[in-house]
Protein backbone atom coordinates (compact mmCIF):
# COMPACT_ATOMS: atom_id res chain seq x y z
CA UNK A 1 0.00 0.00 0.00
CA UNK A 2 1.46 4.00 -1.22
CA UNK A 3 1.72 5.81 1.75
CA UNK A 4 -0.47 9.10 1.85
CA UNK A 5 0.87 12.40 0.11
CA UNK A 6 0.22 16.02 -0.08
CA UNK A 7 1.72 18.33 -2.03
CA UNK A 8 1.38 22.22 -2.80
CA UNK A 9 2.37 23.51 -6.00
CA UNK A 10 6.05 24.07 -6.84
CA UNK A 11 6.06 28.02 -7.05
CA UNK A 12 8.01 27.22 -10.46
CA UNK A 13 8.42 25.09 -13.26
CA UNK A 14 10.38 21.65 -12.16
CA UNK A 15 10.68 20.29 -15.61
CA UNK A 16 10.00 20.69 -19.62
CA UNK A 17 7.57 18.47 -21.17
CA UNK A 18 8.80 16.72 -24.44
CA UNK A 19 6.12 19.44 -26.04
CA UNK A 20 7.86 22.33 -24.40
CA UNK A 21 4.82 22.91 -21.46
CA UNK A 22 6.78 23.84 -18.37
CA UNK A 23 5.64 21.18 -15.70
CA UNK A 24 4.95 21.47 -11.95
CA UNK A 25 5.22 17.93 -9.95
CA UNK A 26 1.74 16.44 -8.18
CA UNK A 27 1.01 13.44 -6.43
CA UNK A 28 1.33 10.32 -7.87
CA UNK A 29 -0.31 6.75 -7.07
CA UNK A 30 0.14 2.99 -8.54
CA UNK A 31 -2.53 3.67 -11.19
CA UNK A 32 -1.43 7.41 -12.40
CA UNK A 33 0.36 10.87 -11.89
CA UNK A 34 -0.74 14.38 -11.80
CA UNK A 35 0.61 17.67 -13.10
CA UNK A 36 0.17 20.92 -13.40
CA UNK A 37 1.11 22.01 -16.96
CA UNK A 38 1.39 25.90 -18.38
CA UNK A 39 1.98 27.01 -21.85
CA UNK A 40 3.00 30.57 -22.45
CA UNK A 41 0.90 33.50 -23.95
CA UNK A 42 1.19 32.57 -27.65
CA UNK A 43 3.10 29.42 -27.76
CA UNK A 44 2.53 26.72 -29.90
CA UNK A 45 3.68 23.67 -28.27
CA UNK A 46 5.48 20.51 -30.26
CA UNK A 47 2.90 17.78 -31.48
CA UNK A 48 3.71 14.49 -29.86
CA UNK A 49 1.98 10.93 -29.73
CA UNK A 50 2.29 8.99 -26.33
CA UNK A 51 3.59 5.35 -26.41
CA UNK A 52 2.13 3.84 -23.91
CA UNK A 53 -0.05 6.19 -21.31
CA UNK A 54 -2.84 8.35 -21.58
CA UNK A 55 -4.19 11.55 -19.90
CA UNK A 56 -6.95 13.35 -18.92
CA UNK A 57 -6.28 17.60 -19.06
CA UNK A 58 -8.48 20.23 -16.50
CA UNK A 59 -8.21 23.96 -18.08
CA UNK A 60 -7.61 25.71 -15.33
CA UNK A 61 -7.32 29.50 -16.54
CA UNK A 62 -5.81 31.03 -19.90
CA UNK A 63 -7.30 30.33 -23.33
CA UNK A 64 -6.04 28.39 -26.72
CA UNK A 65 -6.82 25.53 -28.95
CA UNK A 66 -6.11 21.61 -28.69
CA UNK A 67 -5.71 19.62 -31.56
CA UNK A 68 -5.92 16.02 -31.71
CA UNK A 69 -6.13 13.49 -34.31
CA UNK A 70 -6.07 9.50 -34.52
CA UNK A 71 -6.39 6.87 -37.12
CA UNK A 72 -10.67 7.62 -37.52
CA UNK A 73 -10.58 11.16 -36.42
CA UNK A 74 -9.80 14.41 -36.00
CA UNK A 75 -10.22 17.62 -34.56
CA UNK A 76 -9.63 21.41 -33.16
CA UNK A 77 -11.07 22.25 -29.75
CA UNK A 78 -11.06 25.44 -27.62
CA UNK A 79 -9.35 25.50 -24.24
CA UNK A 80 -10.85 27.68 -22.03
CA UNK A 81 -11.35 27.33 -18.59
CA UNK A 82 -12.90 24.74 -16.84
CA UNK A 83 -13.01 22.30 -20.13
CA UNK A 84 -11.84 19.12 -19.79
CA UNK A 85 -10.71 16.67 -22.42
CA UNK A 86 -9.18 13.03 -22.95
CA UNK A 87 -5.99 12.11 -25.03
CA UNK A 88 -5.90 8.09 -25.52
CA UNK A 89 -3.10 6.67 -26.08
CA UNK A 90 -1.33 6.89 -29.73
CA UNK A 91 -3.24 9.97 -30.11
CA UNK A 92 -1.15 12.88 -31.60
CA UNK A 93 -1.81 16.38 -30.21
CA UNK A 94 -0.65 19.60 -30.17
CA UNK A 95 -1.84 22.77 -28.45
CA UNK A 96 -0.94 26.54 -28.48
CA UNK A 97 -2.14 29.10 -25.60
CA UNK A 98 -3.88 32.71 -27.26
CA UNK A 99 -1.87 35.79 -27.16
CA UNK A 100 -4.26 37.35 -24.08
CA UNK A 101 -2.28 34.85 -21.14
CA UNK A 102 -0.70 31.70 -20.68
CA UNK A 103 -2.34 28.25 -20.76
CA UNK A 104 -2.71 26.63 -17.12
CA UNK A 105 -3.82 23.02 -16.93
CA UNK A 106 -3.85 19.89 -14.39
CA UNK A 107 -3.24 16.68 -16.33
CA UNK A 108 -3.64 12.93 -15.14
CA UNK A 109 -1.94 10.49 -16.64
CA UNK A 110 -2.43 6.88 -16.63
CA UNK A 111 -0.04 4.73 -15.75
CA UNK A 112 2.19 7.27 -14.57
CA UNK A 113 4.23 9.46 -16.70
CA UNK A 114 7.60 6.92 -17.29
CA UNK A 115 9.98 9.29 -18.58
CA UNK A 116 10.93 11.74 -21.83
CA UNK A 117 11.15 8.56 -23.96
CA UNK A 118 7.31 7.95 -23.79
CA UNK A 119 6.37 11.02 -26.24
CA UNK A 120 6.91 10.78 -30.02
CA UNK A 121 7.54 13.70 -32.38
CA UNK A 122 4.56 13.68 -34.98
CA UNK A 123 3.57 16.56 -37.15
CA UNK A 124 0.99 18.81 -36.46
CA UNK A 125 -1.28 21.53 -37.85
CA UNK A 126 1.02 24.55 -36.52
CA UNK A 127 4.66 25.17 -36.62
CA UNK A 128 6.08 24.58 -32.92
CA UNK A 129 7.52 27.77 -30.84
CA UNK A 130 8.12 26.36 -27.68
Amino acid sequence: MTGFETASLASARQVTAPDGSDVRILPELAGGSMAHFTLASGVTSRAVSHRTVEEIWFVVSGRGEMWRASADREEIVVLEPDRALTIPRGTRFQFRADASGPLSIVGVTMPPWPGDDEAVAVDGPWEPTA
